[in-house]
Parts: C-alpha cells; structure tokens; sequence
C-alpha cells in the first residue's frame, strides 16, 4: 500500500490531528523522532556557528563579520561551525554607543526600500550600496563554506507605518497590518496583526528579500518573550516556506513560556529558553533547570536554546559591561560547554573569533566533546541536585555519554550508579582530555573542582538490568507524587501534582529487608522521609525528601489493596502515606496519617 503524503504545509495541522486521536483513544506514543516544524533539514542537528551580539553589541561592521569568517573557515569549519551571524539593528546608521532607538520623530531613519523592507546600513556595510544588500557579504560568506545569518525584530518598521508605504505584491498599505505592540527594548518595530492577510504577504516579501540575498539563518527577536506571539511565529514559518530557501529559524528572547512547548517544536528550529545570558556562574547554574524542563521538547529539527556562549573576548562595544575576556573561570566554561553539548544545545559562540586564545580555540575544537552535541540520543538528567548526572546514548552502539557536574563552591566526588544506566562494568575515557581512565563497576566517580564538569564516554563490559522506576499515582485525585517545585533539598515537601513527565515525579523502589523499601526521587537522589525520624509517628507529620540514611522513617511497606492500588506503610510509625485532607489541587501536601480505607491513602504503582 502506498504512504499517504503531506504536503509540508499541512504537516503542522496533521501533527495536531493525530495528537488529538491519540489522546482520544487514550493511547500513548513516544516523541515524534524529529520536529514537524518543515522538512527543509537544516537543522536536523544543533546549529553551530557565531553571533556578533555579546562581542560588537549592534557595531558590528562588515570588516568584523568578514575577520570572523575568515577566522571560522580557517580553524573551525573542519569540526561542524557555519554560521556566520550579524545580530540587531544592521539597518541602523551610524556606529556610536548609543541605544539604537528612534526619537519621537522617528530620527534617525533606517535604510529601507519603497515597500518597507530594511537595508543594510552603507556606513558599516559598504558592500551593501544601492540595490545590494547582504548578498555581497553572504556570497564571499558562502565562498568560505560557511553559512550566512541575520537578526529581525518581530514586524514591520513604524517609519513605513509612518509613510504608508505599499506591501510589495498587495493592494494594501503598511499602516493596514500593523498592531500596537513593540519590543520594550527598541523602538523600531510594530508588530503585525496576523488576522490580515496581507500581513503575511509583507513578512513573504521579506523573506522574499533575504533570499535573494542567500540568507541561511534568522534570528526573529521579541518574539518568544515577553509575550509569546503565536500567529506572528506561525508567519515567520510560513514566510521561510514560501520564500523557496531553506533557512534556520531562531526565536528569541527568553524564556519561551513552557506552556508554549508543542508549538514552538512545531514552528522553530531553535528557541530561547532564558533571557541574555552573561559570564557568570549563577546564570550558568541556573540553566541546569531550564534544560532539564526543556527535555521533552528536544528533537531531531528542534532544539532548546539556552543562548549565545560568553566565553572569549565580549563587549568590545557593549552591551553589559567594559570589553573583557569572559569572567567564567576556566572550570565553569567547561561547565557551560558539557552542559551545552549534552542537551545538544545549538552552539553559537559569543566571543570576538579573531581574538581566540588558545583555551578559547581548545573549547570549540574537540571533536569527542562536539560529537556528543551532534550525534547523540536520548538525551536526559539522571540526578539533580548540587551534584549532577547527565546522560545520552551512543548510536549504534552500546556505550553511553555521561556528563558529572559539581554545581557547589568547593572540590566534591560526583558518582553514577551504573545500574541506572543498564552497565555492570565499563571502560571510561574522558572526552575532554581524551584519558583512558581504566574499568569502573557499580559506581563511576570523578572528584571534580567548584563549579566543574567532566564529560565522559562509557563502554560497558558487563551489563544488568536497568532497575525500574514507578509514578505513584493518588486514586482520589489522579494526580502524582511530586518533590515540589522539582526541589533537590533535603526536607523539600513531598505533594501531589498533575503528570508532567518530569522526574521528580518517578520514584525508585529499593529493598531495605525485612519486607520494607526505600522509595528514591530520580530527580534527586533523595529519600522519602517521615519528617523528624523515628520518633515522628504523630497523625499529620509531613513527608519530606531527605538524603537516604537507613532510617526506619524512610522505609516503607507496599501493602498491595488487591484493587489495583497499594499502601505505602512507613515501618518506624505503622502509618500511611496520606494526601493531607483528601485534597485534589495540585500541590497538597503528604503526609503519614493512621491507615484507613480512604482513596486518599491508595496509590497506583505504574513503571515509567
């Protein structure tokens, strides 16, 4: 029988179909193996290339892009970077310091032809001159076997608005498709209202544009944050379909609402998930969270964006402080890069090429650590906490990728326990420094410095059995057993939530003898605890996580109900965990209350 086809504008609304049927025949299927975003395929692997933003802010001249791109032809090329992009406001005259806004009277005024469609600024971009464009510079970009990109602020420029000027291919004027809003950092822009079809036919004659230029990436800003602009991200998707080139969407800025996840998989090839990132360690560390949340929508056509790398020379011109050498110390940009690679991040280096040193050239030149961004599945975090366990698969083999990160301000051992990745023993190498590090068995542990990492490549040599995890599910509310707010304390609350897949939602079951079990957060490694010990048998004492220490009031009995659902007895008190007050919202507090026959105290054990 013949495959049914789709045409590539449809696969959008046949994705949601299907998901719908899906849902309706309470069936569940794994995660579509790639993005159905468009099968333009120029991102079926994380992009890698340079942004002129973190080192020439808006300044950037064309000697500076041609510089980086000879740079990156050079040294780079041979291990998987293209991109060459040119970040905000190329359209803007001038090169001062000065924010790149218009005053009341819309001076200055942007390059832009007669329908409204921006130009390169001739002062910094003298190949630009008369009808050129950018496709002098993408040519002599394209030249080096590089690729060639370019910033846009989400809409159409309020000088156009202004002037009224024709949409190329309509009867319509510019000041019929715009809306009210504008990004709160630069005035240039409105936004387009959607509903107007001839505001589509602007944004194709754009791309239109950029095409014939050869663009082969775009970076659409405020778009995805502060406000997420569905029907305008949609346009842009549209847009880069008709316009007969394949190119790279990226949105930004961060953070893309979570909320917005299965639409952003579908209509972007990459998409901020924080705001700016600088060179320092707590917005570094505080990315560990955004790319675990993030994991679900990670796929082949579709990747989050954690944003630009801020290591080399920064700020030459701005934007955020004095020009520098990123502050990250040498430890924690290894950090940022083996959390970038083991996410498959897109990798979009911040820092002024041309000024590499050597550590910088070391950092975007291992091809062991590179691979890993660019060819690895089943990417996911183990362990949570200040300790951290990352893991991904190796195709077409049997080894695995593992990344130990130790988030904490002082020298500590970081351990896997290799049974959770199905491995009895292994031999280890250490990708970045390409050690052969001998066999490890049961456990694999590194003593890594504050705020460091280590990346490394497992080749089993026995295998076992990976122990199973459990959801536990209430049967009076249908919602699960949660460490709130994804916490790796110790004495985080134990709660219920709805299902979200996350993995402080999976528990490990583990004998303690005697007939009992300790019950293990994936996500942190933690506990279920009887807060206060063994002398904590009170009705109404909460339940907590806490570091497992053979406790009796972090041992538990499954009482099987022979229903379907099971008791969970703590061995210290007799006492079962309870959802305090038979409560169904999300985020009630567990707690241990004298065993009854309430729904509330009856939980579905089901393997995840």
């Amino acid at each position: 029988m013949s495959p049914v086809l789709v045409p590539p504008s449809f696969r959008p609304v046949a994705a949601m179909l299907i998901m719908l049927l899906v849902a309706v025949g309470g069936i569940f299927v794994s995660p579509p193996e790639r993005a159905l975003a468009w099968d333009n395929d120029v991102a079926d692997t994380p992009p890698m290339g340079w942004n002129s933003y973190d080192s020439f802010n808006w300044r950037v001249t064309e000697a500076d892009v041609r510089a980086n791109a000879d740079y990156m032809a050079t040294n780079l090329r041979q291990f998987g970077w293209q991109y060459v992009v040119i970040d905000w406001a190329w359209y803007y005259p001038g090169q001062h310091n000065n924010s790149p806004n218009q005053d009341a009277n819309l001076q200055p005024r942007l390059r832009m032809d007669a329908n409204g469609r921006l130009l390169p600024d001739t002062t910094r971009f003298p190949s630009a001159a008369g009808d050129n464009g950018f496709k002098p510079l993408a040519d002599y970009v394209h030249a080096q076997g590089l690729k060639f990109g370019v910033h846009l602020m989400r809409g159409i420029p309020r000088q156009a608005v202004a002037d009224n000027v024709p949409i190329l291919g309509t009867t319509c004027r510019a000041n019929q498709v715009n809306n009210t809003t504008t990004a709160a950092w630069l005035n240039l822009m409105w936004g387009l209202n959607m509903s107007n079809p001839c505001a589509q036919t602007y944004l194709d004659s754009v791309f239109q544009l950029l095409a014939s230029w050869g663009v082969d990436f775009v970076k659409v800003d405020d778009i995805a944050a502060p406000t997420y602009r569905q029907a305008e991200v949609e346009g842009y998707r549209t847009a880069i379909q008709r316009s007969g080139r394949p190119m790279v969407l990226s949105l930004s800025p961060g953070a893309t609402p979570l909320a917005s996840g299965g639409h952003v998989q579908t209509n972007a090839h990459m998409w901020r998930i924080v705001n700016d990132l600088w060179d320092n360690w707590s917005s570094v560390d505080a990315l560990f969270d955004q790319l675990r949340n993030w994991t679900p929508y990670r796929a082949t056509g579709a990747w989050p964006d954690p944003d630009m790398i801020p290591i080399g020379r920064l700020s030459k011109y701005g934007p955020v402080g004095s020009p520098r050498y990123s502050n990250l110390t040498a430890d924690e940009q290894r950090t940022l890069m083996s959390l970038w690679v083991i996410n498959r991040a897109p990798l979009m280096w911040g820092g002024n090429l041309v000024e590499n040193r050597a550590s910088e050239l070391a950092l975007m030149t291992n091809a062991a650590v590179l691979a890993v961004d660019q060819n690895s599945t089943n990417n996911r975090q183990l362990t949570g906490g200040t300790r951290q366990v990352w893991t991904a698969d190796v195709p077409g083999s049997n080894h695995r990728y593992v990344a130990l990160f130790n988030r904490e301000s002082s020298a500590a051992p970081v351990s896997v326990n290799l049974a959770d990745l199905g491995i009895g023993s292994a031999s280890a190498t250490d990708l970045w420094s390409g050690a052969a590090l001998g066999t490890a068995s049961g456990t694999f542990t590194r003593t890594l410095p504050a705020h460091g990492a280590g990346l490394y490549r497992l080749a089993p040599e026995t295998t076992v059995p990976v122990p199973t995890t459990s959801t536990l599910t209430a049967r009076h509310s249908g919602k699960l057993l949660d460490v709130s707010n994804n916490a790796t304390t110790d004495g985080a609350d134990v709660v219920q939530w709805a299902a979200n897949g996350q993995p402080n939602q999976r528990w490990r079951f583990q004998d303690a003898g005697g007939g009992y079990q300790t019950v293990v957060s994936v996500h942190s490694g933690k506990c279920l605890d009887v807060y206060g010990g063994a002398t904590a048998t009170a009705d109404g004492v909460r339940v907590t996580q806490w570091t497992c220490n053979g406790g009796t009031n972090q041992q538990w009995r499954v009482q099987d109900l022979g229903t379907g659902y099971v008791q969970l007895v703590a061995r210290h008190s007799g006492k079962c965990l309870d959802v305090l007050n038979a409560a169904t919202t999300d985020g009630a507090r567990v707690v241990q209350w004298t065993c009854g026959t309430g729904n509330q105290q009856q939980w579905r054990r089901t393997s995840a």
